[in-house]
């Protein structure tokens, strides 16, 4: 790990204004992201994993630049985001990319495989001709496709190929971070585990840095190097896969672990949350109280802290009224 991240976060916010009362006339501020920070390094993979309505996507969304923080610092590669000339916000656009949830809808289903990968290369460095051609074929083979089939429509194409087409089209200007949202959700089970092993294989070739973005918890532990389980817009923890994965310390953890279903029938779901509350991002106190089974009162007033339980090991508690963490 160097001492300079890829892209680093610090206290990131987005707020949205919601209406409310039978005309609309009430508002209410709600902060779909709240105060959370992270780093992602060069060559690793970075998960943001939780429920849906969470907060996940919010960040994925304002890291590629199509939705507005409210407040907090990015910084890629060292420079602030809105320290960034025009020219420096084009740099990070090219190195940025993103692979979406849904193949059926992330291509244009009016344009050629050949073009929907040529686009940016034709936008950001000017390709043309042959030379166009022969780098599309490239990407093409790449990711395990025939550079004869480059004239099809996306529809001609199986899901897991088409996943393998926004890969292509991610890869051409040659990024250095790929947001992954939710990249496999959309495949059909037999096909999730080649899409996996590509994005794996090409980290290794290319050097590549993920931030990935999950519920599934299968998928986050074999994929990521760093973890950060997130609920209500906060981080309950945040630690290295394995040690979050083989030692979870928040309830909130424990209780998204223990609901990953067994390959043995026999073996009975052990899911802790107390209740069936949905997520409430409204919560006052801790966000995680109303379906906490280890809430003692108090915990609707408390504002927790993110504290640092080990090394690079965080935990959200509130030592006032929570279960101490070494005993959670």
């Amino acid at each position: 790990m160097t001492d300079v991240p890829l892209l680093e976060v610090h206290n990131l916010t987005k707020q949205f204004s919601v209406k409310e009362g039978i005309l609309g006339h009430q508002e209410r501020v709600v902060k779909a992201v709240d105060g959370v920070s992270f780093r992602v390094d060069q060559g690793r993979t970075f998960s943001l994993v939780d429920e849906s309505g969470c907060g996940k996507s919010t960040t994925a969304n304002i890291l590629l630049l199509l939705e507005q923080r409210t407040s907090g610092r990015v910084t890629f590669r060292g420079e602030e985001l809105e320290s960034l000339s025009k020219a420096g916000l084009k740099d990070y656009r090219r190195s940025v990319q993103a692979v979406f949830q849904d193949p059926y809808s992330s291509l244009s289903p009016r344009m050629r495989v050949r073009d929907i990968i040529a686009e940016p290369l034709k936008i950001h460095e000017g390709l043309s001709g042959r030379k166009l051609s022969s780098r599309v074929g490239e990407l093409l083979e790449q990711v395990g496709l025939s550079p004869d089939r480059a004239a099809l429509y996306p529809h001609q194409f199986s899901g897991g190929q088409r996943q393998r087409i926004a890969i292509a089209r991610a890869l051409s200007l040659k990024p250095a971070l790929i947001v992954l949202d939710e990249p496999v959700s959309a495949l059909d089970v037999s096909i999730r585990a080649q899409i996996l092993n590509l994005l794996t294989d090409l980290q290794e070739q290319l050097g590549l840095s993920y931030l990935l973005i999950s519920h599934d918890l299968a998928i986050v532990e074999h994929m990521s190097h760093e973890v950060a389980v997130m609920y209500a817009g906060q981080f309950m923890e945040m630690a290295p896969a394995a040690e979050l994965y083989g030692d979870p310390l928040h309830p909130y953890t424990r209780s998204l672990i223990a609901a990953v279903p067994s390959i043995d029938p026999d073996v009975p779901l052990e899911g802790l949350l107390a209740t069936d509350t949905a997520v409430s991002v409204a919560a006052s106190g801790c966000k995680f109280h109303p379906r906490c089974p280890l809430a003692p009162p108090g915990c609707a007033e408390a504002q927790p802290r993110f504290i640092e339980v080990s090394k690079n090991h965080f935990v959200q508690y509130c030592n006032a009224h929570c279960t101490p963490v070494t005993e959670i």
